[in-house]
């Protein structure tokens, strides 16, 4: 009962903080420097939504270029960006074990931004995962097929994912946004907390999403017929801020439950116009699992109970997906190269046909014993940024890391590219 009052009532004064800002960054002149911007009245008028620009920005006569299912579709993710990395990498409280895990898997807001215009300038176009896959049933049977793109002259294919987009608890102390909302213009926006004054605002300028938002606005030519990212979401703290989850551990007939079902579909109907906007700027979805489970250690039975309450808990929201992200990277039964276990072939019947891993290339293999297709992501982050030639090598056609990475603040750990 105390967790729930406290999460009501933390539920209350952010909304409390709201009203009196208006849904608004207060116009201070500190709000100013930390890279926060007043929300504008001009909102879609009627009919008209301004992606549709980016939407049809391709007219068919220009899309001259065959990518044949023997070229790579190249394949970035990223975990949330850090708006605050003084506060994330120094002053936090969290431990130094926990700060160099930030330091580890995470980027910036600013390293972000700087990746997104290097892959723009050397010619990549967003597509969408759909669009690269299809299940096909013929003679042989039913099995996946990488489709042919037709892309613009020049361009070069990329898919881009983003993992752990729920505002997990701890992000909220060390650094990052705490959810996504419509603003008052009908477009996506990053709810922030400033961790130095506790002022609370909206911005589009510290959030991985509203992000690139604005950057396709700004290069419509970025995306293939309105393609944006994949979400790759789990369910135990709810999703995209919003806190969607059920607690077990409150009993059907406790008197604590009224309360708790108030709370909870008041957060459920909050997300549904967030996930709506993101549909329809060019969002898609995936599972990461419900819990953020080893797919490669866990009993059947776990996966089983996990992946129904996915679908009962996130997939009831955001609609089927055929997407599976694997959480730690980890591999069902422990190679979905090589073999077809009972892990696999379960979530395979339960409608996943793409399942991603990571690794050290875009690589893809269509499995011949069952319709599913395996593929490895790559992850720009503080791992790689600071890694061996090698590790560079991997991130080359993409970006130069020594141009990306911020080494003014982030911890004195180093860089390994000479070795």
């Amino acid at each position: 009962m105390k967790r729930f009052l406290a999460l009501l009532l933390g539920a209350l004064m952010v909304l409390s903080l709201l009203s009196a800002c208006g849904g608004k960054q207060s116009e201070t002149d500190d709000d100013a420097a930390i890279g926060g911007e007043t929300q504008t009245d001009d909102a879609p008028d009627g009919n008209a939504d301004p992606y549709d620009a980016v939407r049809t920005y391709w007219p068919e006569d220009q899309l001259t270029q065959a990518w044949g299912p023997e070229q790579v579709v190249e394949h970035l993710f990223f975990h949330p960006v850090i708006a605050y990395p003084q506060w994330a990498f120094h002053d936090c409280s969290a431990s130094q074990d926990q700060r160099y895990g930030l330091d580890d898997w995470m980027v910036t807001a600013d390293e972000y931004k700087k990746i997104l215009q290097s892959v723009y300038e050397r010619g990549y176009i967003l597509v969408a995962m759909e669009d690269v896959w299809s299940e096909v049933t013929d003679e042989t049977g039913t099995h996946m097929v990488r489709n042919t793109l037709m892309l613009p002259e020049g361009k070069k294919p990329l898919v881009i994912s983003f993992d752990d987009v729920n505002y997990y608890a701890y992000m909220l102390d060390e650094g990052f946004t705490s959810k996504l909302v419509v603003g008052e213009d009908g477009e996506i926006w990053a709810q922030c907390t400033d961790p130095y004054t506790n002022e609370t605002f909206l911005t589009k300028e510290l959030d991985a999403t509203p992000i690139l938002d604005e950057f396709v606005y700004e290069h419509p030519d970025f995306s293939l017929n309105g393609a944006k990212a994949i979400f790759s979401l789990t369910g135990y703290q709810g999703i995209l801020g919003y806190r969607t989850q059920d607690d077990r551990d409150i009993a059907a007939d406790s008197p604590d439950r009224p309360a708790f079902e108030a709370y909870r579909a008041g957060e459920i109907e909050a997300v549904k116009p967030v996930i709506a906007r993101l549909k329809e700027t060019g969002w898609t979805f995936g599972s990461h699992t419900w819990g953020h489970i080893r797919l490669d250690s866990k009993p059947l039975q776990t996966i089983i109970n996990d992946t129904e309450r996915w679908a009962d808990e996130v997939g009831s929201l955001v609609g089927p997906t055929q997407i599976l992200f694997y959480p730690h990277g980890g591999r069902p039964d422990g190679d979905d190269w090589h073999t077809t276990g009972e892990r696999f072939k379960y979530l395979q019947s339960q409608g996943f046909r793409v399942f991603a891993s990571v690794g050290t290339s875009s690589f893809s293999f269509v499995k011949p014993d069952i319709s599913a297709v395996i593929c490895d992501r790559l992850h720009p982050d503080g791992t790689t940024l600071r890694g061996s030639k090698r590790v560079l090598s991997w991130y080359q056609q993409f970006y130069d890391a020594k141009d990306i990475i911020d080494l003014d603040v982030r911890p004195d750990l180093g860089v390994r590219w000479d070795q």
